[in-house]
């Protein structure tokens, strides 16, 4: 059996009473490069401005971070007891979520969008790849953590052997974090092969949330803990289906309307800069 040791602290360094956890400093650097990543596509062109970019971000990291917190409050009864007992410890942030993150920043979003009177849909299309990789650093900051590992046991595992490590120690367990990382490498590597080809405005966006939905259902039943919901699903598979279908369908209904209507340009259709010949 083969194993790869990670004797790393959660903690990436100490000021004092201070700590800098490996997990916060990769959410901080997964939002810095989220923002990078949009303005790098408004210096391209992107028809989006600065100060869009400094609101959406203002709106939608706040709304991100408490969905993100919400979703794991609620995450089985054993959380909704602990946290309704103690109910200072729901404003803590040792428990976050992907799915309350990207689902709340993209209500966030919309919310702005709708004041603000933007475009959603191709707003949300200029965001997706850097949304991505946001994601696979935040892995990244799991691994370290030593929080949202597999199940024991398969051809290639991890062990952690750090004291301070979130994880049992010198257990074998499948990387999931690694296999998440890897999954989402390839699916922006997808994403960018055919953005040309995402038409129109917003099915690049379902095809990236639909997609890792699937996987996040799949990936579910190897990874280690969460509360059984229905029929043995935990919460994040739930969520998983639930967006799979409301994605796939809107993808389906989108590729209707559009078959229906006369053909249009690429500035007519909200297609992203990105995809258009013209850069």
């Amino acid at each position: 059996m083969n194993a790869i040791e990670i004797n790393v602290s959660p903690v990436l360094f100490r000021i004092g009473s201070l700590e800098v956890r490996w997990y916060g400093a990769m959410m901080v650097l997964a939002i810095a490069v989220l923002i990078f990543w949009v303005y790098m596509q408004i210096r391209r062109g992107a028809k989006i401005t600065y100060d869009d970019l400094l609101g959406g971000a203002i709106v939608g990291i706040p709304s991100g971070m408490v969905f993100a917190r919400l979703l794991h409050v609620f995450d089985g009864t054993e959380n909704i007891r602990h946290y309704f007992s103690n109910p200072i410890s729901i404003f803590g942030g040792s428990g976050l979520t992907v799915y309350g993150a990207i689902l709340g920043a993209a209500l966030g979003v919309w919310i702005y969008s709708r004041f603000k009177k933007l475009n959603y849909a191709y707003l949300v299309d200029v965001i997706t790849p850097g949304v991505i990789m946001a994601q696979a650093l935040g892995r990244v900051g799991c691994l370290f953590n030593g929080c949202c590992y597999g199940n024991e046991g398969s051809h290639f595992n991890i062990i952690y052997t750090h004291p301070e490590s979130y994880a049992p120690l010198n257990q074998a367990f499948q990387p999931t974090q690694v296999y998440e990382i890897l999954f989402l490498m390839a699916l922006l590597a997808f994403i960018m092969i055919f953005r040309r080809k995402f038409k129109p405005a917003g099915v690049q966006f379902m095809v990236y949330l639909g997609t890792y939905s699937l996987w996040r259902f799949a990936i579910g039943f190897q990874r280690e803990g969460g509360t059984p919901w229905v029929f043995g699903l935990v919460e994040a598979q739930i969520i998983g289906i639930i967006a799979a279908v409301i994605c796939f369908g809107g993808i389906s209904f989108l590729l209707y309307r559009m078959s229906k209507q006369p053909t249009k340009t690429d500035a007519d259709a909200g297609i992203c800069p990105e995809n258009t010949e013209n850069e």
